[in-house]
């Protein structure tokens, strides 16, 4: 398995969402938030921000991708684990 990380120019071309917006969906927990690569960069993970764009598609409802996004993140863990065992 293969993880993906996108900056954030690319997060937010992937959303299609301007600057402004995608940290205020990211703040209104529509969006996952980003994962620390270092002291001064963030990313996020692309497979996180095409569950987002696939239920926005599927026209879920802002409660449900709130739902999406606290999954998403709770089970960052569980897909790191199974990268690094690849």
């Amino acid at each position: 398995m293969t993880l993906k990380i996108l900056r954030a120019p690319q997060a937010q071309q992937v959303t299609g969402l301007p600057r402004s917006s995608f940290y205020s969906q990211i703040n209104k927990g529509l969006l996952p938030p980003s994962i620390q690569l270092g002291p001064r960069s963030v990313g996020w993970v692309e497979s996180e921000i095409n569950a987002v764009n696939a239920a926005r598609i599927l026209g879920k409802n802002d409660e449900e991708i709130k739902s999406l996004v606290m999954r998403l993140v709770k089970e960052r863990v569980h897909l790191a684990e199974g990268a690094a065992n690849v």
